[in-house]
């Protein structure tokens, strides 16, 4: 049987993977001039970048990681998490429950205190069902946590109000810490949250684009680039594809590609799926790629809550990844900044954002602008799910309506689930198994 595989990102190279060491043949089609989708990088003056963000791997689900590991063989490192937020020019360990004590003494105590009552009060059951995210921030940390530090982040890196955010997909995300970690923090004994993280790998040469790289290299059906769907319709008992100019012919189709994209290629499409498409939430990504002089900071990434010091809110530390990624005496920043259209940072220039971050940066120690010797800046229209109060809704009816053209939906925008890389090879072996 023939697979045509819309979008050449982690999902699709991994189920062309899948797919014919499963017996099946493969096309993987991909718009862009080189595959890799939010997984590739670039090397410009001795620098390496992953152009989607930071990128690691690390994993619960063995086979997934597995699988993604193998393929790079010897290329790969292994690193400890060294992982901090900066909190009131503070360097907190993370998760931030886990680091109360290094809290100024008033926050730690309204952390603590605030956490105990809520959790008196759930067991009293006084608590009512949480109705959106904010609440279930709330009802599982206690209002200190939620107010110093995690309704701050999480409505920087959704860039949405937390209040207009559903609750049903944090479960099993973010996991709900035991009481008697929260005392030990608070009173300085070291408690580790996160523990699948402590260890993470990472490709020694290349950035993670390296790993789509040895991944398509088992994949013997055509890779091909620069091939932008326009169409997608039945074709007896299989599919035409078309890019305008040519056809396409498979047995099967998957699309990987956001459900923005794959339904314009449709015909027929009725008006509430289009509509439902329309009112998905999502956030696109801007990365500054900074390279200096010197040394950075020894931490893997930083989280940053605070809107005072800028619109990012994640900076991580490439070069502490391998030691290929910059030139001997040299460090790289990857600064990250969530963004919607007609937003602030959509509206500023690359020179404008980049001197923002840098600016940042500076302000919080982490370099002297005059040792900075190369920038540049990154953006990804498609890079976070944001699952808003009517999410539930409006996929259900776009699945529904993908199912009766018989077209399969695998990956984070495909099927708009919110899938860390583990997470779109975990769907992508489940649903090569599930044939």
């Amino acid at each position: 049987m023939k697979w045509a595989i819309l979008g050449g990102g982690l999902t699709g190279i991994v189920l062309a993977h899948l797919l014919e060491a499963a017996g099946h043949e493969t096309i993987v089609l991909e718009k862009e001039e080189r595959f890799g989708g939010l997984c590739r990088s670039k090397t410009e003056s001795g620098f390496t970048f992953d152009i989607g963000g930071s990128h690691i791997l690390f994993s619960r689900d063995t086979e997934a990681l597995d699988l993604l590991l193998s393929a790079l063989a010897s290329n790969r490192d292994q690193r400890h998490r060294a992982t901090k937020i900066y909190y009131k020019g503070r360097y907190v360990k993370y998760p931030f429950e886990n680091g109360l004590a290094e809290l100024p003494k008033e926050d730690c105590f309204f952390c603590i205190n605030e956490f105990i009552k809520t959790l008196i009060a759930a067991e009293k059951g006084e608590l009512a069902p949480p109705e959106n995210f904010r609440d279930w921030i709330y009802a599982t940390f206690g209002k200190g946590i939620a107010e110093t530090y995690m309704v701050p982040y999480n409505e920087k890196i959704w860039n949405f109000p937390a209040e207009r955010m559903s609750a049903h997909w944090v479960e099993g995300r973010i996991p709900r810490p035991p009481v008697e970690d929260i005392i030990k923090s608070a009173v300085g004994i070291e408690t580790e949250g996160y523990t699948h993280q402590a260890v993470f790998s990472y490709p020694v040469e290349g950035g993670i684009e390296a790993l789509i790289t040895a991944l398509a290299a088992s994949v013997a059906g055509p890779v091909r680039t620069g091939f932008a769907v326009r169409s997608v319709r039945r074709d007896g008992d299989g599919f035409a594809i078309s890019d305008g100019s040519e056809v396409i012919r498979a047995d099967r189709c998957i699309s990987t590609i956001p459900v923005q994209a794959l339904l314009p290629c449709c015909s027929d499409v009725p008006p509430a799926v289009r509509q439902a498409a329309d009112s998905l939430q999502y956030n696109s990504l801007c990365c500054v790629c900074i390279g200096v002089k010197g040394e950075v900071p020894p931490y893997s990434w930083l989280y940053v809550p605070e809107k005072e010091l800028g619109l990012f809110n994640r900076v991580s530390f490439p070069s502490g990844y391998s030691t290929r990624t910059a030139p001997p005496g040299h460090s790289s920043v990857l600064v990250e900044i969530t963004y919607n259209a007609g937003d602030a940072a959509d509206a500023m220039s690359d020179d404008a954002i980049t001197a923002h971050a840098v600016d940042g940066l500076a302000a919080m120690g982490i370099l002297d602008p005059a040792d900075v010797v190369y920038t540049s800046v990154e953006r990804q229209q498609f890079a976070y799910v944001v699952y808003d109060l009517a999410y539930r809704d409006n996929i259900a009816k776009i699945r529904a309506f993908c199912r009766e053209r018989g077209i399969d939906c695998v990956g984070r925008f495909s099927e708009f689930e919110y899938l860390n890389m583990d997470g779109c090879v975990r769907h992508a072996i489940d649903f090569v198994r599930g044939l």
